[in-house]
């Protein structure tokens, strides 16, 4: 009885007859493939067959692509940070000098007015005066003193004294108290803009490691194909 010869089948792709063993039906390609070889041959179709050449070329062609696409996401994600920093404004800056800039004349002499009260050398001069006031008055107690003992005349003026001093100073602190209150503003903006930022960056992270999974999900899937294909191939020489 004589044996059948296998029927030669012509590839969709390179239009080669070839024997029936050296073929894959379009139907067992993975769709990912198929719709890469429909990409570059508009005229393919499912019910044919396709040469293992040819299928080998389009599946080391669709990992090239996925090796390609995933090294341009990460092209992407550089070109996005970089644009974002051309493009937002830095929410960070100096806001002692942005306050200093929108203080009036009356403002700033009431801050040196402070500072000054608030200083050594106003305590030192202050009670130099108190006692070259009270010496005076007291060396010339045989005399005629222009403020005798108990020191009204001292009294009135430290008494008017502190009156402009005091408000001066509260006028100081009521500064630098809006001062604080921008300069914390300022910082809850830095600190939620950097928390959006950190979770923008790990979404895209996310994103990036999902879609590596499943690329490489897809290449492993393709090497099965090439080693089932070589089990076969190895499995049908050896019966022969």
């Amino acid at each position: 009885m004589k044996e059948k010869k296998p029927i030669p089948i012509t590839c969709q792709i390179c239009g080669r007859t070839v024997s029936r063993s050296e073929l894959m039906p379009a139907e067992a390609v993975r769709n990912s493939i198929a719709e890469l070889i429909r990409k570059r041959h508009s005229n393919w179709s499912r019910t044919g067959y396709i040469c293992l050449t040819d299928l080998n070329r389009f599946r080391a062609e669709y990992i090239e692509d996925l090796l390609e696409a995933e090294k341009g996401e990460f092209s992407s994600l550089e070109a996005e940070v970089v644009d974002s920093l051309k493009q937002h404004e830095f929410l960070s800056s100096n806001i002692n000098v942005e306050f200093e800039k929108a203080l009036t004349l009356g403002e700033r002499l009431a801050d040196k007015i402070a500072s000054f009260g608030g200083s050594w050398t106003f305590i030192l001069t202050f009670g130099a005066v108190l006692v070259v006031w009270i010496g005076i008055n007291s060396v010339m107690l045989l005399r005629k003193p222009f403020d005798p003992f108990p020191f009204i005349l001292l009294n009135l003026v430290l008494s008017c004294l502190a009156a402009i001093q005091a408000p001066i100073i509260m006028m100081s602190q009521n500064r630098l108290e809006s001062r604080d209150r921008l300069r914390s503003e300022n910082d809850y903006q830095i600190n939620l803009k950097a928390e959006l930022e950190i979770r923008q960056l790990h979404e895209k992270l996310d994103h990036l490691l999902s879609h590596q999974w499943q690329r490489l999900i897809e290449i492993q899937q393709v090497q099965i194909d090439l080693m089932e294909e070589v089990a076969k191939r190895s499995g049908s020489g050896t019966e022969s």
